[in-house]
């Protein structure tokens, strides 16, 4: 298994050498000398080495010499489980803003005090390491710039950020999970503003909630494929309220947040929308591939329109432009005129909103274009008439079967002429097509068909 070390040179390769080999040809070669790079800048600042099997730092002054200017770097899909192997190699790194170590398994405990501290790192990626909360805790300790946190794919049942006192369990039909104690609630992460937690199995919002208050200004957070069943939070239960439980919403801890992707989660009310309705900064939403999708008593568009009403802080919602004024007033419109014709009881609050807004609309008019089924035609063939009703889906050829006992002559022989009661000035139209459906010929009661006979050739001829 190489190292690091062994990795980049065998990525990047040696220094160069410039000494001359001593060839037949040297007298033929003329030289160039070039002042040489000092070997740190061998390594590129974006330095990718991911699935090498590397699974130790290496020699130290030769890391040193590579890695001093690399500022991105990525290790995922390795053999690395030790962190002191890890900090050997960060701390030759001191300009690193960005690193992944994600598919490492690093599930083994940090030690209390760890031996630097990375005072430019902006963004960690430890996907799928199934590193446990209290390293996390002591690397966000250690990490004072640190921006962005990827914890996606780590099994993570519940969230123990920060110490809980008081952690009561609740245990009812819905959710079994601590409560959030007023000593949980204290801000200690200041500096993150975007998590990724895809994947991992927390049911249980109030799990989630720990996020935002160990994260206070988090303005971005990723919950796709997490298998959140409710936004909702039972109440809390707060030492100093004399043991009465008080109100908790979905969105504390959240004051914030922008960006909230639950793609995949198990949401499946409108209750979950509306909840969504009370985050005070949301801007953009991606909520697709959940039970709420799979009901068929809406279209997509209808869905769409249903889930804009509700949430009129939302921008973006499921990707694309902005919602226009246009589009926001429409889908108002048609959530007012969807609930208008429910009971009471069944409308939310938010159409009570709206009717102050928009006042009450009248149904819309249902009007059917499409063409009448069946209309009474005129049939004329010579000297003979007769009024039919005639099925406008049939086809010409079909028609003329139909009027062979009439005509007194076979289809094959038959040629029909459509005139419009309106259009009679212009004569009668052929109907030359035989699989032409007769309603393309905007056919309506009171209209005439002529029946003719097709001349044979020699009649034509004399």
């Amino acid at each position: 298994m190489p190292s690091l070390v062994e990795a980049i040179e065998q990525k990047y390769g040696n220094e160069c050498s410039t000494e001359s080999d001593g060839s037949e040809q040297e007298e033929l070669c003329v030289s160039i000398f070039v002042p040489r790079r000092p070997p740190r800048a061998i390594v590129p600042a974006l330095l990718v080495l991911n699935d090498c099997d590397i699974t130790t730092a290496g020699e130290r002054d030769a890391l040193n010499d590579k890695c001093a200017i690399v500022e991105e770097l990525d290790l995922a899909k390795n053999k690395l489980n030790k962190w002191l192997e890890i900090f050997g190699i960060l701390q030759h790194m001191p300009r690193l803003k960005f690193i992944n170590l994600s598919f490492n398994q690093l599930s083994e405990p940090l030690h209390d005090s760890m031996p630097i501290k990375w005072t430019n790192l902006k963004n960690l990626v430890l996907n799928s390491t199934k590193i446990d909360w209290q390293s996390v805790d002591k690397i966000l300790d250690h990490s004072p710039a640190l921006e962005e946190l990827h914890l996606s794919l780590n099994d993570y049942k519940d969230v123990n950020l920060t110490s809980c006192a008081k952690s009561d369990v609740e245990t009812n039909s819905n959710c079994t999970c601590p409560k959030l104690g007023s000593e949980y609630k204290r801000h200690k992460h200041l500096g993150i503003k975007k998590l990724h937690f895809n994947g991992n199995p927390i049911q249980c919002w109030t799990e989630i909630s720990k996020l935002g208050y160990a994260f206070p200004n988090l303005e971005y957070l990723v919950l796709a494929d997490c298998p959140i069943e409710t936004l909702n939070r039972p109440a809390d239960q707060d030492g100093n309220h004399n043991g009465a439980e008080h109100s908790v919403y979905s969105h504390d801890g959240f004051k914030t947040l922008k960006f909230l992707n639950l793609n995949g989660t198990q949401l499946s009310s409108w209750d979950e929308i509306e909840r969504l309705a009370l985050f005070p900064s949301l801007q953009c939403l991606r909520m697709q591939g959940c039970p709420l999708w799979e009901s068929t008593e809406y279209t997509e568009h209808e869905r769409r329109q249903l889930m804009i009403a509700r949430l009129p802080n939302v921008e973006v919602l499921n990707g694309g432009g902005a919602i226009g004024h246009d589009e926001r007033e429409d889908a108002e419109r048609a959530f007012i005129r969807y609930y208008m014709e429910k009971p009471e009881s069944d409308r939310p609050e938010r159409y009570i909103e709206l009717v102050n807004v928009h006042g009450k609309l009248d149904p819309l008019v249902s009007v059917d274009l499409r063409p009448e089924k069946r209309v009474k035609v005129t049939f004329v063939c010579g000297t003979n008439t007769e009024v039919r009703c005639v099925d406008v889906y049939r086809t010409v050829l079909d028609l003329k079967s139909k009027l062979e006992s009439f005509a007194g002559f076979s289809a094959g022989k038959m040629r029909l002429y459509y005139v419009d009661q309106d259009c009679r000035d212009h004569g009668p139209e052929e109907m030359k097509y035989p699989h032409k459906q007769l309603y393309s010929y905007n056919i309506r009661s009171g209209d005439e068909i002529i029946i003719d006979c097709k001349k044979k050739l020699s009649e034509s001829k004399n």
